[in-house]
């Protein structure tokens, strides 16, 4: 353990990232559909897999499982064959893409986006390495790709065709091209208060191709997925297998040295930490690791939420920053905005005579609540006030702008986060006082 401990950042996370891939793996050939895992896995790569699709019901839980756990070593190895270095955003890129592989990202539709990121380090000269994190984050439109390959312009599924291969190839080297001077340019619009930072280019280019592909054309826009599907769940599937991985976490953590103490530090420090591998060590990075993700579940099983393959990859997306900043102290009051907001939105429906329609465990929210939890740097850096009111606007906004992109970009949430920071930023520079500067004036 103490070699484990030893091992550099970048190092470590890839180990971390090998954890995760073979936990999937290994759970796919435990499910009891596992006979039907190949022919799962054929119908999850050539169906539609708009917002939000239930890959269970898709192809089964074998399936799934499988599709997740070739993804993530397919992420670790762009690492590997293109000598990349990971680091805390890559922990957000790898987690964020297994997460999106349980509902729309899968090991076809990846490859489009990678390929132009590929041709953009061509072009300028840039070395690959570099620009996995961008490669990865170029997936979150993935179910686009599939779109074009298997229906477009119809609206329903006309299987694989050549023309549709040829667009789904053209526009993913587009978006994977164009990609990386967006996400540079993100951070200036947001100020980092979005951790989802790439959901901004990727959102505002689903808008742009929604508008030229189907709505400037007078194309149909496809249907999302049937409602229905959301029911094919597992509570005892999904909970068995995050507890087992989150509970793995802990214990590799504890026996790395990791104490309570040190990672109280973590939970309590006054300043606004974006690396915590950087900054407190691989154990106590761990440590946040199995605590946040069995912090989330523990969320999810509260609210009684249904446990699909939605649910089970939106909290590993909302685990996803646990190495750039968010952990239970700055993501609760996130929660709490959100549930503080549901209950006034449903109470001010009754009296209008509304048709109130999302509380807090409706599917949609419970997807919105996972990418509001990218504003906890709201949270982090003004404090909890700050970060209820973030993850109540949160609330009202993130089922809206699903009509901006049409339902083909995974990041709808994050997308939400950062148009939250265009509206709320500016004014808490203006009105409000940072943490800090409140504890300074006190001295």
């Amino acid at each position: 353990m103490k070699k484990l401990r030893g091992l550099s950042e970048g190092d470590f996370l890839k180990f971390l990232f090998a954890l995760f891939s073979l936990a999937f793996l290994a759970a796919a050939v435990c499910m009891p559909d596992r006979g039907q895992m190949l022919g799962g896995l054929w119908q999850v790569i050539s169906q539609p897999s708009k917002l939000s699709t239930n890959y269970f019901a898709v192809g089964g839980y074998a399936a799934t499982f499988l599709n997740i756990g070739l993804v993530g070593l397919i992420s670790l190895g762009l690492f590997q064959v293109f000598r990349g270095t990971p680091n805390n955003v890559s922990t957000l890129a790898v987690i964020l893409t297994l997460g999106f592989s349980a509902w729309g990202i899968n090991i076809l539709n990846m490859w489009p986006t990678v390929l132009g990121v590929l041709l953009y380090c061509l072009v300028k000269r840039v070395k690959p390495g570099t620009m996995v994190n961008a490669m990865l984050f170029s997936t979150g439109i993935a179910p686009l790709l599939t779109d074009l390959m298997i229906r477009y312009p119809y609206a329903e599924a006309v299987g694989f065709n050549p023309g549709g291969i040829v667009i789904a190839l053209v526009v993913g080297l587009f978006i994977g091209f164009f990609l990386p001077a967006g996400m540079a340019f993100a951070p200036q619009v947001h100020k980092g208060f979005d951790l989802y930072s790439a959901a901004l280019p990727i959102g505002m280019t689903a808008f742009f191709l929604n508008a030229v592909l189907f709505k400037t054309l007078g194309m149909t826009l496809p249907d999302g997925a049937d409602a229905a599907q959301l029911a094919v769940a597992s509570k005892f599937t999904v909970n068995l297998f995050c507890v087992a991985l989150f509970g793995v976490c802990v214990v590799l953590a504890l026996a790395m040295g990791c104490t309570p103490r040190d990672y109280g530090k973590l939970l309590m420090s006054p300043t606004y930490v974006t690396s915590f591998t950087g900054t407190y060590g691989n154990a106590v990075a761990l440590m946040n690791v199995g605590v946040f993700g069995l912090f989330i579940l523990a969320y999810y099983n509260l609210v009684g939420v249904s446990f699909n393959g939605v649910t089970m990859g939106i909290i590993f997306c909302m685990l996803a920053t646990c190495n750039s900043g968010s952990h239970p102290g700055n993501v609760w009051p996130i929660i709490a905005g959100y549930f503080l907001t549901s209950l006034i939105c449903g109470w001010i429906s009754g009296l209008a005579g509304g048709s109130f329609s999302q509380p807090i465990s409706a599917q949609a929210i419970c997807v919105g609540l996972c990418y509001a939890n990218g504003l906890s740097p709201v949270s982090g850096k003004y404090g909890w006030p700050f970060g209820i009111l973030a993850g109540g606007m949160h609330y009202l906004l993130v089922t809206s702008v699903p009509t901006l992109h049409g339902g083909f970009c995974l990041y709808n949430g994050g997308f939400t986060a950062a148009l939250i920071c265009i509206l709320l930023v500016p004014q808490l520079e203006c009105f409000a006082k940072t943490k800090e500067q409140r504890l300074k004036s006190k001295v």
